[in-house]
């Protein structure tokens, strides 16, 4: 394709080449609603000089440096969302945001808090997944004292001292998953539910959800020992492939973390295509093939979008206002994904 022009620039953003030229070399001032209006015109049609106009458009604003720490940087979840923290903070236009991602390969304690601690270093607030460790809870209250705000993301942390959460109601997310399973159900059954860890506290809400939907509301329904799948496909796999064979009339299970790539694997190793009623979180590549398949019942999906937005944000005001800008929890909708909507 060609690349898009001054002419196309101008055209783009409705004002003169010559204005473009003014905004592009700093000639003249030319004001910030125009100057702004040429930059998101630069960024909707590919121009090639868009980071020369960010630059000129908010070179008069405040910069700030925000850290970022996710989990397993090859699961195609935190593949996209490291993408839609870079994409926000492109998008904020009250101050210059540098973000940087780094992800933690080993979930352990120490893993977690040298990576806690080496993008403190170098940031102003730090937003971080991980779980609820007490060495975890050290770092940071160990930070907080330094005047550096740690928000959760996805699962929060028993400790007061991080600034915020940012996320979804996780033990809503748990009982959306229930209340889909002991609808579809042509029968009551048996009912199982996979978690990452407990010390994911998400994990936990989502756990405790998923159990007194039925406990209240479907109690014809027996609900399995919760199973350990530590996030990761291939024990998630084997545990699904154990727990068919002890329990054949499975009506369905939930994963309400990481590893259901192993569960969807083995509903199609074992020929289950829409007879079992599995519920999955996040919309992926995976999970979205076996939702056409009719392999998984239900995705539920954490909204990056509007989660990194809303980070950004109160990232920003814990740095400039303090505490009290900041609420404690933010709870934003889930996504809800079936076959007929992906």
């Amino acid at each position: 394709m060609r690349r898009p022009t001054i002419s196309d620039l101008a055209k783009a953003s409705g004002v003169s080449v010559a204005t473009i030229d003014r905004v592009l070399n700093g000639r003249h001032r030319v004001r910030e609603e125009t100057a702004r209006r040429v930059y998101e015109a630069a960024q909707e049609i590919g121009y090639h000089a868009v980071g020369l106009l960010r630059q000129r458009v908010f070179e008069d604003l405040p910069q700030y440096r925000l850290g970022f720490v996710l989990q397993k940087p090859v699961q195609a979840f935190y593949q996209a969302f490291a993408r839609e923290i870079a994409v926000a903070a492109q998008a904020v236009t009250t101050a210059r945001i540098n973000a940087q991602v780094d992800f933690v390969t080993a979930s352990t304690p120490t893993a977690i808090v040298e990576k806690l601690k080496a993008m403190a270093a170098r940031s102003q607030a730090v937003a971080l997944v991980a779980p609820d460790y007490p060495a975890v809870t050290a770092a940071i209250e160990e930070l907080q004292e330094k005047g550096i705000p740690v928000f959760s993301l996805l699962s929060d942390f028993s400790t007061t001292a991080r600034r915020g959460y940012i996320g979804v109601d996780n033990r809503k997310v748990g009982r959306t998953a229930a209340w889909v399973i002991a609808r579809s159900a042509r029968r009551p059954g048996k009912v199982a539910c996979f978690v990452g860890s407990h010390r994911f506290l998400g994990h936990e809400l989502r756990e405790i959800g998923f159990r007194s939907y039925f406990r209240e509301n479907a109690p014809e329904f027996e609900v399995l020992d919760t199973l350990i799948n530590l996030d990761t496909p291939e024990i998630t796999h084997e545990a699904t492939l154990d727990l068919l064979q002890k329990h054949p009339d499975l009506i369905g299970f939930y994963v309400c973390g990481g590893g259901m790539e192993g569960a969807i694997s083995a509903i199609r190793e074992e020929r289950l295509s829409g007879k079992l009623i599995a519920v999955v979180n996040e919309l992926t590549p995976e999970s979205k093939a076996a939702l056409a398949d009719d392999v998984v019942a239900m995705a539920i999906g954490t909204p990056l979008p509007a989660l990194c937005k809303e980070l950004m944000g109160l990232m920003i005001a814990a740095i400039e206002n303090g505490e009290a800008a900041v609420p404690g929890q933010s709870f934003l909708p889930f996504d809800i994904f079936l076959s007929e909507n992906i």
